[in-house]
């Protein structure tokens, strides 16, 4: 058996996965301090695999679905979690220093 490949634009899709963008950023822009960031990215990366996941069962297309079958990409989505949620915290808090 060998091991399956998937291009790099699937990786990039998982990293892209509008619902972990868009919970990344609110939860990092609502976090008061920098350890919640971890916090945020972790929720936004759980929530973003169970709609993934949810979305891909009901058989509507996805960027980066998640099935039984196919890969998770848990190291590229917990980055991606990670960056997106250190971008709104960073960005709440420019957006402070100018107010």
């Amino acid at each position: 058996m060998s091991v399956p490949y998937y291009p790099w634009t699937v990786w990039i899709f998982a990293a892209l996965d509008p619902v972990l963008i868009g919970l990344s950023l609110y939860l990092g822009w609502t976090a008061s301090q920098f350890g919640k960031v971890f916090i945020a990215a972790i929720i936004a990366l759980a929530v973003s695999v169970l709609v993934s996941w949810a979305v891909s069962a009901v058989g509507i297309p996805w960027p980066a679905p998640v099935s039984h079958d196919g890969p998770t990409f848990f190291p590229v989505r917990t980055g991606a979690a990670f960056l997106w949620a250190l971008l709104g915290f960073f960005a709440r808090r420019a957006a402070n220093a100018r107010a």
